[in-house]
């Protein structure tokens, strides 16, 4: 099944990290990803976003690369994430060299910003039917 054939309201909750250090867009994401059912935290740094990890696993990793203390490729690198941990970065910048850093760093897709919902929710469904396959 391919995950646009996954509407995001039949997809069991996923536990999702949200990096953000621009706080309207941390808050607007969250509150959309809850209100799809989903678990959310979020930090607005990348040391945050180390101790969140460190406090619980999640399934799903959604990270600005520019964060005040740091990038997301910085953050991949430094959390040492398992394999399960669906990773998405997103950017305002949108160069091939930044889709392809997003890559070679760890995360599955590169979403510039801004982003519309339909975008997110096909990568989360992506995401969750790894899951289900995984189990």
């Amino acid at each position: 099944m391919s995950a646009s054939a996954t509407s995001p309201q039949s997809m069991k909750p996923l536990s999702i990290l949200v990096v953000e250090n621009h706080a309207d867009t941390s808050k607007y994401l969250c509150m959309y990803l809850q209100m799809m059912g989903h678990a959310v935290r979020a930090a607005f740094n990348l040391r945050e976003a180390l101790k969140e990890l460190a406090a619980g696993p999640c399934d799903v990793l959604i990270s600005d690369i520019g964060l005040p203390d740091g990038t997301g490729w910085q953050l991949l690198r430094e959390a040492h994430l398992p394999a399960t941990v669906y990773a998405i970065a997103m950017s305002g910048f949108g160069m091939g060299l930044d889709a392809s850093r997003s890559k070679d760093a760890g995360f599955r897709h590169h979403l510039l910003k801004p982003f519309t919902p339909d975008q997110l929710d096909d990568y989360l469904a992506e995401a969750q039917e790894e899951r289900k396959n995984a189990a």
